[in-house]
């Protein structure tokens, strides 16, 4: 592949996991203990940091998996919390 592909393709992998990463701190925003919040934000903030140089597009995959998953797990956890 050539590199302006491949930089291409990683710029935009970059924006859909940062995109994940605003979605991720804007449901843990809605958490209404502070204490829970805090933990929430730090937990997320310490794993995007830890996985930020990752370059195997199989473990970047995966770990994108895992991010939607923890995410989708939270919406619902805080969606029944509200009903």
């Amino acid at each position: 592949p050539s590199s302006k592909l491949v930089v291409a393709c990683q710029f935009l992998q970059r924006q859909k996991i940062l995109g994940i990463y605003r979605n991720m701190l804007r449901t843990i925003r809605q958490v209404p203990d502070e204490a829970d919040k805090k933990y929430l934000r730090d937990w997320a903030r310490d794993e995007f940091k830890r996985n930020k140089g990752a370059t195997d597009q199989d473990v970047i995959r995966m770990m994108v998996t895992q991010a939607n998953n923890h995410l989708e797990e939270l919406q619902k956890t805080l969606a029944l919390a509200r009903s």
